[in-house]
């Protein structure tokens, strides 16, 4: 399994001990411009590909629906244009710079960062063995990550635990903000009865993706943060961290995970 060609770029490197200078691969980092009715809103550091799923979802998730986005015709421009029946630009004035790290840096206040999200509905209900596996499934399908290891994943699986679309990016929330960019093409949303998996640590900003994409269960190798756990418990997400070695830690909504 090889990474695809735009996710991974050559570099030299030398390793010690014994000074030996060999080729390696990095992960690819680029600015995208994300636009709305040809209206500069966004630019976020990002791998290439996926680049409309990934301009869907951040929408999606700020609260604005898009009818569709256009591939740039220049791909060196790194621009994607999408069309939107109802955007108001103020709306997204603070996202005008968004890093690979942070998609919500420079946020000035915690009101300003929240997007209203519905209480997550559904019945869905997910044994604790099935949870526990899939980080492994998500790993063993990260082809860039192996080819890098720089690059965060976001999985969306099925109730029987069927890897449905992965994602990966050097930005982890615009790894989840591509699997429901694809979510929206494929007629999906709201995700009621799937689960999302993330390669890394959950923040408040992933939470609040998931919950705007109606997603009832979210499953994490690393640890939440204290914002996370608050928002899932406000919005009846389960949230599951420290998800490894057959262990799952449940912090919210503990309901929906059976023995």
């Amino acid at each position: 399994m090889k990474a695809p060609p735009y996710s991974a770029a050559p570099v030299d490197v030398v390793r010690f001990p014994g000074r030996r200078r060999e080729r390696d691969s990095v992960a690819v980092e680029e600015p995208l411009e994300i636009r709305v009715n040809g209206v500069p809103i966004a630019v976020t550091m990002r791998t290439p590909g996926h680049d409309e799923e990934l301009a869907l979802g951040f929408l999606l998730s700020e609260g604005i629906e898009p009818r569709r986005a256009e591939p740039p015709t220049d791909l060196a421009a790194n621009t994607i244009e999408v069309e939107a029946d109802s955007f108001d630009p103020a709306r997204l004035e603070r996202h005008f710079y968004t890093s690979s790290s942070c998609g919500v840096c420079g946020k000035g206040a915690l009101e300003a960062v929240a997007v209203e999200a519905p209480v997550v509905a559904g019945e869905l209900r997910a044994g604790s063995s099935l949870l526990a596996a899939l980080p492994r499934q998500l790993r063993e399908r990260q082809a860039a990550f192996a080819e890098t290891g720089g690059l965060h994943a976001t999985g969306l699986f099925a109730p029987d635990g069927e890897l449905l679309c992965l994602r990966e990016d050097v930005g982890r929330h615009n790894a989840m903000d591509k699997v429901i960019g694809w979510a929206f093409g494929e007629r999906l949303l709201p995700l009621a009865d799937s689960i999302l998996c993330v390669s890394g640590r959950l923040s408040f900003e992933l939470v609040q993706k998931a919950a705007v994409a109606g997603c009832p269960i979210v499953v994490a190798v690393g640890a939440p943060s204290s914002l996370a756990v608050e928002l899932a418990r406000d919005r009846g997400v389960t949230l599951c961290g420290f998800v490894r070695d057959g262990r799952v830690n449940v912090y919210s909504e503990e309901w929906r995970v059976v023995s």
